[in-house]
Parts: structure tokens; C-alpha cells; sequence
């Protein structure tokens, strides 16, 4: 799947979605802004961005997700390794962990995640 990247105010835009799906355009809309601040027109123009980048859908004014924020996180974590590491998650994790300490219940998280993942 391409790259997908969302700017600041997509990123909350997008979290209003996820919070609330299904959600009709029109709820989206009022909660866009009550919460953002923005006119209708705006709201309408941002999902349209949104359902282009092939995040959502607006099927008869309802909205749903075609990838959940998980998945889109996965997606752009896993290019910021690539582009920015050569895919090397331990150089990932060692540029990390200069500037920041992971604590002891981090640490038994990964290993969890890593044992979870071998390959044998």
C-alpha cells in the first residue's frame, strides 16, 4: 500500500472518525465543529482528502473506516524505519534509547512482542 501521511489537524480530524464510526457526514460535521472549530465546508473538504488518501469511506452520507488507526499507524511507522534506518529496527531502537530510557515494564513488553514474533 502506498504512503499514506496526515498532517496535524488530519490526524484529529481522523481521530473524530475513528472515536465515533459509523458516523453519519452530517454528525461528522457538528462534531467537527464543536471540537475543531471548522465550517461544514471544511469538514466535507477534509474527508473527501481523507477518503482519496483511501483512509475512509462515505457511503450515502454514512463514514467508516477502510483502515483503522492501528493499521495506519503500523503502515507509517514501518516507512519511517525504512526511509530513516534501511528497515533496521534495531538501529531504530538503539537511536531511540540514547535520549530516552526505556523502563523495566517497557523492556518486558518488547521482549513479550519479540517472543511473540520469532521466527523459528
Amino acid at each position: 500500500m502506498k504512503d499514506i501521511q496526515l498532517g496535524a489537524i488530519e490526524s484529529r480530524f481522523a481521530d473524530i472518525i475513528w472515536e465515533n464510526e459509523p458516523i453519519s457526514s452530517s454528525e461528522l460535521a457538528k462534531r467537527s465543529e464543536e471540537l475543531l472549530n471548522w465550517k461544514k465546508t471544511t469538514s466535507y473538504t477534509v474527508l473527501k482528502r481523507l477518503c482519496d488518501k483511501g483512509i475512509f469511506q462515505n457511503i450515502k452520507g454514512v463514514v467508516t473506516s477502510l483502515i483503522s488507526k492501528q493499521e495506519l499507524c503500523a503502515m507509517q511507522s514501518e516507512s519511517f524505519v525504512e526511509e530513516t534506518f534501511d528497515g533496521s529496527l534495531p538501529a531504530f531502537i538503539a537511536a531511540f534509547t540514547t535520549r530516552k530510557r526505556l523502563t523495566s515494564e517497557e523492556i518486558a513488553h518488547l521482549r513479550r512482542i519479540i517472543d511473540e514474533h520469532e521466527e523459528e
